[in-house]
């Protein structure tokens, strides 16, 4: 086993002294991620900013040959612990590697690094005219490569689809230094296995992702908001199926739950929430402008129908962003109750979603820690943000139980334990609940195939040994 002056000494010989962090101070920060209560108990011996793709595969080279553990890191926003090294090993940090190679109009595909934030990324395809839908709440700092390690989704995600629907090819590179370039810069390709798949929703275990290209749709020409409010979550889960019926396909559906409602509303008053009700849908309509007002008007009749106590509908830009940013005050506005939350990520069959908010409640109600609940209903995904004070012993043991009830909730409901969030070392010990153990075998398999010493990102999904 190498020393860390020795680890440092080789990784110098690839990389200029100023793109390696090694003192105890520096690496701290890094031995933990967007995660609150997780942490590496062991710093980072070093964290490294390649600026290549080669230097990249010398890494993978050296770190494969010494047996020394590679965690590969973005913004290090990940929500479960998926982008800390627990053994001590090292953070390759991608933010680096953050160009925009290619956008071509023509073909609709731009190719990027691995470390191009998503938010540049819709700036750079919308100048000439196309879209790219994917839009995580924190797009402004989260890079693509992070996306693609946790397949990540957004609002959007219902009518467009998430990560692994715009990823046409990527370049990889290995855990022993090989590259390899899988996919193509088509939409169709039935030229051997779709190993780009593979690596999306990986969480960094099978291989280091460099490059992307990433297919692009026509920009809609407007969009406009609708809000909604209901008397019983029920209802407002029933709407989504009730938009769909009148091929009402909204670019995004969200839900607020009661306590989201009042806790925003406490938050930051804005006047638009109808604190009282017990759910808010925000509804938005993208497309013609030829057709816009025909489409608020029927999705106005189907909610209306559906059991709306109040509908607001946006005129402009400016009250559409004034709806958009109360929802986006959820989260803070959840934090201001206790000096941390913890937003969970949890997806289940879209009518089962009012009996697993009905559950959300009883069960943080039962330990006593308040809940603010939103989500992508439209998909089925649900974010119960629970504030507690992790320098409360008692507050943290029961926020573990209140955590390890809604999994089982979740996966009695027929859902599964992540939508977009990943698994990491957050949810590690459900994986067995989760996916079956002739399944989780072959996974394994695949891991050992791909990275016979197990050096990237180990022990995140699973343990090989367990």
């Amino acid at each position: 086993m190498l020393t860390k002056n020795k680890i440092t000494s080789e990784l110098e010989k690839i990389l200029p002294k100023e793109n390696i962090l090694s003192t105890k101070e520096e690496c701290y920060v890094y031995s933990q991620d967007g995660t609150n209560g997780i942490s590496a108990d062991i710093p980072p011996s070093v964290v490294i900013f390649p600026e290549t793709v080669e230097q990249v595969q010398r890494i993978a080279k050296f770190a494969n040959s010494n047996k020394i553990s590679i965690t590969a890191r973005g913004a290090g926003t990940n929500l479960v612990g998926g982008c800390i090294n627990e053994t001590g090993g090292i953070i390759l940090n991608l933010t680096k590697m953050d160009k925009i190679l290619e956008v071509s109009k023509t073909n609709m595909t731009i190719k990027v690094q691995a470390g191009a934030v998503i938010g540049e990324i819709q700036k750079a395809v919308e100048e000439v005219g196309l879209f790219f839908p994917l839009d995580p709440s924190n797009l402004i700092v989260s890079t693509i490569g992070g996306a693609i390690a946790q397949s990540a989704g957004g609002p959007k995600t219902f009518k467009y689809g998430s990560t692994k629907d715009f990823v046409l090819g990527l370049k990889v590179v290995l855990a022993n230094g090989d590259i390899i370039q899988t996919g193509s810069s088509m939409i169709k390709n039935a030229t051997g296995y779709h190993l780009e798949q593979l690596f999306i929703g990986s969480e960094g275990t099978l291989g280091l992702v460099v490059e992307a290209t990433l297919k692009l749709i026509p920009k809609p020409e407007t969009s406009r908001v609708m809000l909604a409010f209901f008397d019983d979550v029920e209802k407002a889960t029933l709407s989504v199926n009730n938009l769909i019926d009148e091929h009402i396909w909204a670019s995004t559906i969200e839900f607020m739950d009661k306590n989201a409602i009042t806790t925003i509303e406490n938050f930051n008053p804005t006047g638009l929430l109808v604190v009282g009700s017990e759910a808010g849908l925000i509804v938005e309509i993208d497309g013609f402008e030829c057709s816009m007002n025909t489409q608020i008007e029927r999705s106005k009749r189907v909610l209306e129908q559906s059991g709306a106590t109040k509908i607001i509908i946006s005129k402009t830009k400016e009250e559409q962003e004034k709806i958009w940013q109360a929802r986006r005050q959820s989260f803070p506005a959840t934090a201001s109750l206790k000096p941390d939350v913890m937003s969970n990520d949890l997806i289940v069959p879209r009518d089962k979603i009012s009996e697993l908010v009905r559950g959300i409640h009883e069960i943080c109600n039962k330990y006593n820690l308040p809940v603010s609940t939103v989500g992508h209903i439209g998909d089925g995904n649900l974010h119960p943000q629970i504030a507690l004070d992790f320098n409360n012993k008692d507050e943290v043991e029961r926020y573990k139980k209140i955590k390890d009830e809604l999994y089982e909730l979740t996966l009695k409901l027929g859902g599964n334990l992540s939508a977009e969030h990943g698994i990491g070392l957050e949810k590690r010990k459900f994986i067995n609940k989760a996916i079956d153990d002739t399944t989780l075998k072959l996974m394994k398999t695949i891991k050992k195939t791909l990275d016979e010493n197990n050096i990237l990102n180990p022990n995140k999904i699973f343990k090989l040994e367990e």
